[in-house]
């Protein structure tokens, strides 16, 4: 069974910045991408910043040069630096990642169980 448990959302005034990470656990082969969406209230749930299966990250145009997505292979986690925030950065944060598991005889798209970011004063 994997796991995807991200950790570090929070309230923080405009301007400020956040750290969210995000670890796989279970019986993991291989993690094929990984990365970050989000959805706010009313709307659909977006791309953020994520790690292609080739290795290359892709971002969304609202957070290109504010937010930057890391990663720690042997941790199987990623990361998500966020700077400059604004109030409509505020959503659910969910973290992805296609994984294959052990046993299994095809990858899968796992999602964590989302982390609340509030920009606010």
């Amino acid at each position: 069974q994997v796991q995807l448990v991200e950790s570090g959302g929070g309230l923080v005034q405009p301007g400020g910045s956040l750290r969210l990470s995000c670890a796989a656990s279970g019986s993991i082969l291989s993690v094929i991408a990984m990365g970050w969406y989000r959805q706010a209230p009313g709307k659909e749930r977006e791309l953020v910043a994520a790690f292609t299966s080739s290795g290359r990250s892709n971002y969304a145009d609202s957070v290109k040069g504010r937010f930057t997505v890391s990663r720690d292979n042997a941790k199987n986690t990623v990361y998500l630096q966020m700077t400059s925030l604004k109030p409509e950065d505020t959503a659910v944060y969910y973290c992805n990642a296609d994984i294959w598991g052990a046993g299994a005889y095809s990858s899968y798209d796992y999602w964590g169980q989302g982390t609340q970011v509030t920009v606010s004063s």
